[in-house]
């Protein structure tokens, strides 16, 4: 059970990022109606409002480098939450910026997840 979390947990962090940096319109499909992101403490809901906010963001390029992933299995029945910690670099910029991103994943009927809770925030540290 722990291992396969801990895939899950990966397998949505590499997906995800992979996304974010090359094709950032397509997160859309990862969220859903009743989706929450909190990005730098605003709080966004449902998937249009959130591909709204991910369009908006004030960069087009970037690159995630991921430092960490820890997932834990979720009270929802197959749900996990997945703690991301690392690097974002910004075309043109010198220095990267730290973030952590926490993801709470529900499974679908198609064998799959989708985000139900995201949790975005630098660190400034």
């Amino acid at each position: 059970m722990e291992e396969q979390v801990e895939m899950v947990g990966r397998a949505f962090a590499d997906h995800y990022y992979n996304l974010f940096d090359h094709d950032r319109n397509a997160l859309v499909s990862l969220y859903r109606p009743a989706s929450m992101l909190t990005f730098e403490g605003q709080k966004i809901l449902g998937v249009d409002e959130i591909s709204a906010k991910l369009s908006q963001l004030s960069f087009d390029q970037c690159r995630h480098v991921i430092s960490t992933i820890d997932s834990q299995p979720s009270a929802f029945a197959g749900g996990v939450v997945v703690v991301v910690s690392g690097s974002l670099q910004l075309h043109g910029e010198d220095h990267p910026l730290r973030f952590s991103q926490m993801f709470h994943l529900i499974p679908t009927e198609q064998g799959s997840y989708f985000v139900q809770n995201d949790i975005f925030r630098l660190n400034y540290c």
